[in-house]
């Protein structure tokens, strides 16, 4: 019957200057090793306790969590021990495996330990093989001291332990990679070819070395020409949250391609919440917008979010109302959202955001929250200046970050729509493909002079 692999810890500890070492003697004869306690001690220079094992068997049974090392005989035979038979190992792939047979075995059943493996003096490449296979060093029987010994099982402890620190920083590394093509791959591509709208977009998550939070956003054009747009916003900041965001946007997507929109899309999205959330205290806001065909009018729907920034041209920015607006998703099971018609003019710009945009902190001390009107006033500030698209959102964010006094602990998502019939008409009636986070557009005109007119967004 195989010998049960015992239970290993992390990372084995090695705390080589007050706790002392426990060394694992594996060896038919222990007392060959003509090695006795005190003398290692002393060699050492701190207390070190030595357990001894006659087989394989034996040693499975002393191998627990505070032995630091194993010195282990090549010679030892496995007949009887549990180990698998040569013939079925994979490993390791040597001409001499059936000689290493006691080494593989006690790799297997002692990943984390460290392992010394003692071979006759002659023996060279058997000894560099054993190193090669997975020991961390090797000693020859004729020259063996408590010296000699005391010192390489100090540096076969300390080199196991960065062998293992390095295995857990590799993983860590890929496992980053992996999850950053995941969340780079859910992140939404925008649909508006045809559209004739400008888009530009903003992404922070708040939580570190992550791409994606719990907002999320998306656009859409549909067969009939309405562009649905929308932002929201799951509480918390975890990787469920994140994970939920996702599903609600392709949800969203979905049920919009599939014509729902308004109180009837929202009810739905509802359902999908409270059947994928882990509590019931989890809850979503959200904003969708439905721009007509013609782009001089929309649809707005708010579900216990803040409500979007419109800019005409010529005009400064304001807030569309918010009165009408309903729960947030995942509060009431029977609530209702309002679509409130929104004109939109000719040219114009419209700025969709999470809260984290208006809840950094602001003033001496960081006493106050940005809030909604600070948010209004920044706005029309960088309008001032000329900026408008994706030159307008990094400005944004840059300055809430600033006056935050440093990075934002909520997620943040803003979205930027745009209606220019001038580009309109230069591009034939539609625009170039759209990508997250980046616009299509002119190159951005300079500072207006005194007297001219405001860009929209």
């Amino acid at each position: 019957m195989p010998v049960p692999v015992p239970q290993q810890r992390s990372v084995p500890p090695a705390d080589t200057s007050h706790g002392g070492l426990t060394l694992l003697v594996i060896e038919d004869d222990p007392a060959g090793t003509t090695i006795t306690v005190p003398e290692l001690s002393a060699a050492a220079g701190t207390r070190v306790r030595v357990r001894t094992a006659r087989n394989l068997t034996e040693a499975a049974r002393l191998l627990t969590d505070d032995v630091d090392c194993i010195l282990l005989d090549l010679a030892l035979p496995v007949t009887g021990s549990g180990a698998e038979p040569v013939a079925e190992r994979a490993e390791p792939a040597s001409e001499r495996a059936d000689e290493l047979a006691a080494l593989t075995h006690v790799l297997r059943i002692a990943p984390l330990h460290a392992v010394l493996a003692l071979t006759a003096q002659d023996d060279t490449e058997l000894a560099a093989e054993a190193v090669r296979v997975g020991a961390q060093d090797y000693l020859f029987r004729g020259e063996l001291d408590a010296r000699v010994l005391s010192r390489a099982i100090r540096y076969a402890v300390e080199r196991k332990r960065a062998d293992i620190a390095q295995h857990q920083l590799t993983e860590s590394r890929l496992r980053a990679q992996e999850n950053a093509r995941l969340e780079r791959g859910l992140l939404p591509t925008p649909l508006l070819d045809g559209s004739g709208l400008s888009f530009a977009a903003r992404y922070r998550p708040g939580r570190s070395r992550a791409l994606l939070g719990g907002d999320f956003y998306d656009v859409v054009r549909t067969p009939d020409g309405t562009v649905h747009a929308m932002i929201g916003d799951v509480c918390g900041h975890g990787p469920d949250e994140a994970a939920l965001g996702v599903e609600l946007r392709i949800a969203w997507r979905a049920l919009t391609l599939a014509g729902l929109c308004g109180d009837e899309l929202l009810s739905t999205l509802q359902q999908v919440l409270e059947h994928e959330r882990q509590s019931e205290e989890i809850f979503a806001t959200l904003c969708t917008v439905d721009i007509a065909s013609d782009g001089r009018r929309a649809g707005l729907c708010l579900a216990g979010h803040p409500a979007p920034l419109l800019a005409r041209h010529g005009r400064p920015a304001r807030l569309l109302p918010y009165e009408d607006g309903g729960p947030a998703l995942g509060l009431l099971p029977r609530a209702r959202w309002p679509r409130r018609q929104v004109e939109l003019g000719g040219a114009w710009s419209l700025m969709m955001y999470t809260d984290g945009l208006i809840e950094g902190r602001v003033g001496t001390g960081g006493s106050e929250r940005l809030g909604q009107d600070g948010m209004v006033a920044m706005v029309n500030s960088r309008l001032e200046q000329g900026l408008a698209g994706e030159e307008l959102l990094e400005a944004a964010v840059a300055e809430v970050r600033e006056l935050n006094g440093g990075e934002l602990t909520d997620d943040v998502a803003v979205l930027l729509l745009g209606r220019d019939p001038e580009r309109i008409r230069r591009w034939g009636g539609s625009a170039p493909r759209s990508h997250p986070a980046s616009v299509d557009r002119p190159p951005s005109p300079p500072a207006r002079a005194a007297g001219a007119q405001r860009p929209p967004l």
